[in-house]
């Protein structure tokens, strides 16, 4: 049964991920709360498959000519410097403690999002 769950979470970490909203956002929370996998080592997953995903989805927006490089290129760096400190970070963090700042991460974005639709709406 664990296969078929691995395999459905993998299809909406994908689609996720190939819209640009980022899988990790569905690929963590049904592994650590379904499959019962670490905090840590669903993370771990999410940065390979994220990788994975990305390149592809990188490949795909490029040629539909969805990407300005240009504008982009101060995230990138900035992201790449910080996702250092927090690939660090993580492995002094006590699990427990990830998962809560992972849980208000995604409390915050709902959030924003659902406020956001809101004023889209009107």
């Amino acid at each position: 049964m664990n296969i078929v769950l691995y395999i459905i979470f993998g299809i909406l970490a994908g689609v996720f991920g190939g819209m640009g909203l980022g899988g990790g956002t569905v690929l963590i929370p049904l592994l650590t709360i379904f499959l019962s996998v670490n905090q840590k080592l669903a993370q771990g997953y999410n940065l390979l498959t994220f990788l994975i995903m990305a390149v592809v989805a990188i490949i795909i927006h490029a040629k539909n000519k969805l990407i300005d490089l240009k504008s982009i290129i101060w995230i990138v760096v900035f992201g790449a410097v910080f996702c250092v400190g927090g690939a660090l970070l993580t492995t002094i963090v006590d699990t427990k403690i990830l998962k809560i700042i992972f849980a208000i991460f995604l409390i915050l974005l709902s959030i924003w999002q659902f406020v956001s639709a809101l004023k889209e709406k009107s």
